[in-house]
């Protein structure tokens, strides 16, 4: 989840920006924040169980032919 959440501030403003300054950065990062939380969404997976069972199971077989 928490993987999820830094992709999407990555995505929707820090890849978006120009910082000249790391408190460039941060009041860039505030200010999502402020704005996210003021309309906050909750997250619904859209993926089954199974879907995401098997997926890691075939990452898995991956890796393992790997060594």
């Amino acid at each position: 989840m928490v993987e999820r959440w830094f992709r999407e501030i990555t995505d929707k403003r820090i890849r978006r920006g120009s910082f000249e300054s790391v408190p460039d950065l941060i009041h860039a990062i505030m200010g999502y924040l402020e704005n996210h939380n003021q309309n906050p969404r909750v997250f619904i997976w859209s993926a089954s169980v199974d879907t995401i069972m098997s997926k890691i199971a075939k990452c898995k077989e991956a890796l393992d032919t790997l060594h």
